[in-house]
Order: structure tokens, then C-alpha cells, then sequence
């Protein structure tokens, strides 16, 4: 896994330019909500679960280490932190 610099300047090489990194503990939860632009998130310990109100069938998916998790600007969506909590890098 890269160190915090090294993701924060891939998720930059993605073409995002405000970067950061972000930490949640154990269970956090996130309701619904949207944002105004495309956001990514590269999570680099722990794991979170997302939903998207769009989906027919209202999925949650789950992502760990390593993952990149891509939400549309405007999509409405619902995320859970797992019991380790979650740091991430996001885009934005």
C-alpha cells in the first residue's frame, strides 16, 4: 500500500485537484447526501459500504484496501464505515 503522499498524489494524477486525506471511526455513518462534482476515494486502511438510492435494488457493496470508489456529481448515496473505522483519500 502506498504511504498518504504517494496516494494523495495518484488520486491527483487522476485529475483531481483538491486532495485529501480523511478519517472515520469504527461505524461511522454517512445519510444521504449528493455532492456538486465527481468525487473518488482511495481508501487506504479499513473499509466502507455505499449504497446508491438509484439502484433498483439498493445494493450495499463494500470496499477495502486498495479500492477506488468513484461517486457521480449529484448522486445521491449512503455510506458505513467498517469496525476498524476507515482512512481514505479523497478527490475532489
Amino acid at each position: 500500500m502506498p504511504t498518504r503522499e504517494e496516494a494523495e498524489s495518484l488520486v491527483r494524477s487522476w485529475g483531481f485537484s483538491h486532495v485529501f486525506t480523511w478519517t472515520d471511526g469504527r461505524n461511522a455513518h454517512y445519510s444521504p447526501h449528493s455532492h456538486r462534482g465527481l468525487t473518488t476515494h482511495l481508501i487506504l486502511r479499513g473499509a466502507l459500504s455505499i449504497t446508491f438510492a438509484d439502484d433498483l435494488d439498493l445494493v450495499k457493496k463494500t470496499y477495502g484496501v486498495g479500492d477506488r470508489v468513484d461517486v457521480e456529481a449529484g448522486r445521491v448515496h449512503e455510506v458505513w464505515m467498517g469496525e476498524e473505522g476507515c482512512e481514505y483519500v479523497i478527490g475532489e
